[in-house]
């Protein structure tokens, strides 16, 4: 019995055809659905060895609690906000700084600024966002004083408290007093 070549070609094709969609949706799809990562949100299942928590606020879609990959920076921690908002001005924080768990970050709103010096509760100045300039605004911190202050903050991430200054050279506990009431942030 002889076949029809037509009904051949059709068959190869169809079977062809169908090995295709089978492997992109196989592929293409499966790896991504088997591994989610959540990236926004406290979840309520406790944080594995890959992945931290940190707090964002201010200036961003939605503030809040994210949980990022250990390797997370500030900018992956903005995203996971929801993004900066219109009004955000993201000059004033270091976006590729490599986050700690446990961490704050506040992204300065542009429309909460007096003299240039981002606005807080108190008015002083943010050791995690000032410019060296700003730094140089607080009572016995000039020019190298405050590049300490930046390159601190650069090596070994932000400032967790106020006494963190004390292990920058150059400020001692009684520098630190004199500062200590100008500073707004941590």
């Amino acid at each position: 019995m002889a076949r029809d070549p037509s009904n051949l070609a059709v068959t190869v094709t169809g079977v062809a055809v169908l090995t295709v969609i089978v492997g992109v949706v196989w592929f293409g799809l499966g790896a991504d659905r088997l591994d989610p990562v959540p990236l926004q949100g406290a979840s309520s299942h406790s944080v594995g060895a890959q992945t931290i928590r940190v707090h964002i606020s201010g200036a961003v879609s939605a503030p809040g609690v994210v949980e990022l990959p250990l390797d997370a920076i500030v900018a992956d921690a903005v995203a996971a906000a929801g993004g900066a908002v219109g009004s955000a001005d993201l000059a004033f924080i270091n976006l590729a700084a490599t986050l700690r768990a446990g961490e704050r970050i506040v992204v300065p709103d542009l429309n909460q600024k007096v003299g240039g010096v981002p606005r807080s509760v108190d008015d002083g100045i943010d050791l995690n966002g000032a410019t060296a300039t700003e730094l140089e605004s607080l009572p016995g911190v000039g020019p190298v004083l405050a590049e300490r202050i930046i390159a601190h903050r650069a090596e070994r991430g932000p400032f967790l408290t106020v006494e963190d200054l004390l292990d920058v050279s150059g400020i001692g506990e009684a520098k630190l007093a004199q500062m200590r009431d100008s500073i707004s942030h941590p």
